[in-house]
């Protein structure tokens, strides 16, 4: 696809009054991926991931969580799903008792292998 004086001036406007790449792209009649490039080449202002975005917020720390569990205070059985960015200061694991055989605890397994084929998950 060629960029036009055109698409660059709807681009940048769709880019900046924050519409997602996926509207712009249809809108241009171009992919994801080119309109992202673009942005790049024109220095345009930087937006924040809505995936990381949403991922932050799934995994705040719930405000019933009294003990947080930290690398050394792993055990056998205690669930060692994630909670928060590995970086921050809060971070921690869920702590909560596994299920046989599994890293993690009966919410977490439900989460961790949700997509998975039967047959995936009984070789588990």
């Amino acid at each position: 696809m060629v960029w036009t004086e055109d698409k660059i001036k709807k681009l940048k406007k769709m880019w900046q009054s924050g519409k997602p790449t996926a509207e712009i792209a249809k809108f241009l009649g171009m992919s994801k991926n080119s309109i992202i490039g673009k942005v790049h080449r024109l220095n345009l202002k930087v937006r924040p991931s809505p995936i990381k975005l949403e991922n932050v917020k799934q995994k705040k720390i719930p405000q019933k969580v009294l003990e947080k569990i930290g690398l050394m205070d792993l055990k056998l059985t205690t669930c060692r799903w994630p909670i928060g960015d590995p970086k921050d200061e809060d971070f921690c694991f869920c702590g909560k008792q596994t299920v046989t055989g599994k890293p993690y605890c009966q919410k977490h397994c439900q989460e961790a292998y949700a997509n998975m084929s039967t047959e995936e998950k009984e070789t588990k």
